[in-house]
């Protein structure tokens, strides 16, 4: 089977990012176009994010996860801890992450290293969540290999007996990681194939350098 996409083409105009309209800190930056896109009826899911990590068999592996908090100190997102992509950040914590929001024509690069979140945020988030989440932690043993749907089905039935008319406590093997950020590249889509890329990298005075990139 073959399809050439030599011939697909979009011209990249809604937008220009120049270094004089840029923050110093590059969380400002994040903030304004994330509420751009977040407010914005063409963008689904503004806080869906590729991660990638560098697996235990030495492949990266990217996947796509929900941002579910980001402050001056970087981002946060939960996961089965025992999962492949928890098991691959604790052996190596350096992984990035990126958004891309086509409707908008921007793309956020992030590199930075994953920390285990505090027992009691993770602990909050747990709370907030429908009861329906929760049960689902328990239930599912996140990457591994099971017989069939209907396995899963029976054991999200087993957990819904066990705790009906119960609190549902956070298991300990599902919590948040918190990725701090030393690299965040800004890329906005610009006509012929000049787009604008404003990088910024932490220095080990912990400031920001800010540079512009060839397209």
């Amino acid at each position: 089977m073959e399809k050439d996409l030599s011939n697909y083409r979009k011209t990249y105009d809604k937008d220009d990012l120049l270094e004089e309209n840029t923050p110093e800190n590059p969380i400002e930056l994040f903030r304004d176009w994330f509420f751009v896109a977040d407010n914005d009826d063409s963008v689904h899911e503004a806080n869906a994010m590729n991660i990638s990590t560098i697996g235990l068999d030495g492949f990266p592996k990217n996947r796509v996860v929900l941002l579910k908090k980001f402050t001056w100190e970087g981002f946060i997102f939960y996961t089965n801890y025992n999962s492949e992509k928890g098991k691959a950040i604790f052996k190596n914590p350096n992984i990035c992450l990126s958004f891309f929001w086509p409707a908008l024509e921007r793309q956020i690069i992030i590199k930075g290293k994953a920390e285990k979140l505090a027992e009691n945020l993770s602990d909050g988030y747990y709370e907030s969540r429908p009861d329906g989440s929760k049960l689902g932690a328990w239930a599912s043993n996140q990457s591994e290999v099971v017989s069939s749907r209907k396995e899963l089905d029976e054991r999200l039935k087993e957990y819904e007996n066990e705790f009906e008319g119960k609190e549902i406590p956070r298991p300990h093997n599902w919590g948040g990681f918190l990725i701090k950020p030393i690299s965040i590249e800004f890329w906005q889509g610009r006509p012929n194939r000049m787009h604008d890329r404003i990088r910024y990298t932490l220095d080990l005075e912990f400031n920001w350098k800010k540079e512009r990139l060839a397209p």
